[in-house]
């Protein structure tokens, strides 16, 4: 094959693909003196086309870092439906690592929607952010009514919990046995959500490991999830299950989960897939 027979696009727009334990983004720098976004606004169509696994590119979340008076960064995020997303703990952890590869740095304070947020270089390939206090009463996560958010009036009496995103957890004799892709999606839409939620199925190994099957709002069963499986160690721990510091083992692999004084605590790997440049012609159709 000829060097050129690949089309080069310098007019399009620069992007790197990313996952931590195959829950994968696509990460755009909007940053002065990073990528340029070049006028390019992001929008939920855009969102929706780049997400796309057969069209586009395909991600769990899109990612668009910019910057931040009182950080280092900040971050916004969308679902692949193109629906807004306050929080994304794997990808936060994905940029956070790229982020101090390059700038030599241990350790970051990032903005988001969420709040703002630690993140440090564990070393070993392993970096941690801290995901801040879970948020436990019924208007924070939100519901639509007031009520204990211990044990829902659903069927399986699920915890809710916000960790900027809502969640909702049931505890499950065996994980695998639920039919997460019709469960699921009952749940996210369920009526108690008027934002939606995040769905966990979870089986209690020992007090500290889990093992979690996660439904995301917006994108479906994904392979892990960063926020849930904080949402996770919390709803354990408060239902008396669970150990506040547990392993969660989810579909991608194994996270670490510290529920401590100053928040939540996730630490695992990451990877930077590739690099790419989305073309011009890609952008017009969906802008």
């Amino acid at each position: 094959m000829r060097d050129d027979a690949i089309p080069r696009f310098p007019d399009g727009l620069p992007f790197a693909k990313m996952h931590g334990l195959g829950n994968d983004f696509v990460v755009l720098d909007g940053r002065l003196g990073g990528w340029s976004l070049g006028g390019v606004s992001v929008t939920p169509a855009l969102a929706r086309a780049l997400g796309d696994r057969h069209r586009g590119v395909g991600f769990d979340q899109l990612a668009l870092i910019e910057d931040a008076p009182d950080a280092d960064l900040a971050l916004r995020f969308w679902n692949a439906d193109g629906s807004a997303s306050a929080a994304c703990g794997n990808a936060t952890r994905c940029i956070a690592a790229a982020e101090m590869a390059r700038t030599g740095r241990a350790s970051l304070t990032i903005a988001t929607d969420r709040g703002l947020l630690a993140a440090r270089d564990e070393g070993g390939g392993l970096t941690a952010v801290n995901m801040g206090a879970p948020r436990l009463e019924w208007h924070e996560i939100p519901l639509a009514a007031a009520m204990d958010t211990l044990a829902l009036p659903i069927d399986g009496a699920p915890v809710a919990t916000s960790m900027g995103n809502p969640h909702c957890t049931f505890f499950v004799p065996d994980a695998e046995a639920v039919d997460l892709a019709s469960f699921g999606p009952a749940v996210e839409s369920h009526p108690l959500f008027p934002e939606r939620a995040n769905v966990q199925v979870v089986q209690v190994l020992a007090p500290d490991r889990l093992r979690a099957r996660v439904w995301e709002r917006g994108t479906g069963i994904t392979l892990a999830s960063g926020s849930s499986s904080c949402a996770v160690v919390v709803a354990a721990a408060r239902r008396g299950l669970g150990a506040r510091r547990a392993t969660v083992v989810l579909d991608g692999g194994a996270l670490a989960v510290e529920w401590a004084e100053d928040g939540v605590w996730m630490t695992g790997p990451t990877a930077t897939v590739f690099t790419g440049t989305l073309s011009p012609a890609f952008l017009a159709a969906h802008a």
